[in-house]
């Protein structure tokens, strides 16, 4: 399976990747073995983390097909194995998990529907 892949990098892999759509699906073509329960739960943070990770190393990327697809196989496998081993709420991928200062979410049942003056 790996080797149908890479004997074709030649020829535009990098437009294949504009096609996958799930974590599996790059997961798969860039040859990673994967626990399910671990992407299905961690699916969109594992991608985050991904693009973050590429973003990193952009301009530093090698020209080369074959050294350019290493690069993207190893920085997605970085990306799924930080969820391997922690979880999403410990990695804060999205800026979500960034909030400042002290959030209070909690709205009691009495001040519902009181208008503010």
């Amino acid at each position: 399976m790996l080797a149908e892949k890479t004997e074709n990098l030649e020829d535009g892999w990098e437009d294949v990747l504009q096609e996958l759509s799930s974590a599996e699906e790059f997961l798969d073509f860039f040859n990673i073995k994967f626990d399910q329960d671990v992407v299905h739960v961690n699916r969109l943070h594992i991608l985050q983390r991904f693009h973050n990770y590429l973003s990193q190393v952009n301009e530093a990327m090698p020209e080369g097909h074959l050294a350019r697809w290493t690069v993207y196989q190893k920085l997605l496998e970085r990306a799924y194995r930080d969820f391997v081993e922690s979880d999403a709420l410990s990695e804060k991928v999205f800026r979500v998990f960034h909030t400042q200062g002290d959030c209070n979410a909690f709205v009691s049942i009495d001040t519902l529907g009181k208008s503010v003056e």
